[in-house]
């Protein structure tokens, strides 16, 4: 294969593993890492594709923390017509939870991730190893940071923003 060749494919295996998002302030880059959670990386294509993801709000944002989106109902209870996932958690020392990390939110079971997800506004170490990591934020994070934040601890937002859409880049 001639050099041009290799970059091209190389190009498109890239777009093939990033999503944009738009919000309502503009689009954010994700790098999804399929070499630390393929399971989780394949669900979130699959829903970006089939448009799943589309409209639906960032219900639970917490200050320094964290925004969740993902749940078409908005109450943090919802999820897609496909079954769970099993957790593909990551030793601290391949990936942490740092400022721009993707995670997949799950309920107190480590195998029931299945729609929904968070990114991280900071670092919080208290999460390695026990939420899987699917992407980092390459672009956009201060679009990221004009989310719509929830109150009290648990960060449920009365009026949230939604994700306009989400695509996987090799498709748009």
């Amino acid at each position: 294969m001639s050099d041009t060749n290799e970059a091209e494919a190389q190009r498109a295996a890239d777009r093939e593993n990033q999503l944009i998002l738009t919000l309502k302030d503009g689009d954010v880059v994700i790098q999804m890492r399929p070499d630390l959670a393929p399971l989780h990386v394949e669900r979130i294509k699959t829903l970006a594709r089939r448009g799943f993801y589309d409209g639906t709000p960032f219900h639970r944002v917490i200050e320094g923390f964290m925004a969740q989106g993902g749940d078409p109902t908005g109450t943090g209870t919802g999820g897609s017509d496909l079954p769970n996932i099993r957790a593909e958690f990551t030793p601290p020392n391949r990936a942490r939870f740092l400022r721009g990390t993707c995670g997949m939110a799950r309920a107190m079971d480590p195998n029931s991730a299945n729609s929904q997800f968070f990114i991280m506004f900071a670092p919080a170490p208290s999460l390695d190893g026990q939420y899987t990591i699917w992407g980092q934020v390459t672009s956009g994070m201060e679009h990221v940071d004009r989310i719509a934040r929830g109150a009290g601890s648990s960060g449920m937002v009365r009026t949230p923003d939604k994700l306009i859409r989400m695509r996987v880049a090799a498709d748009a």
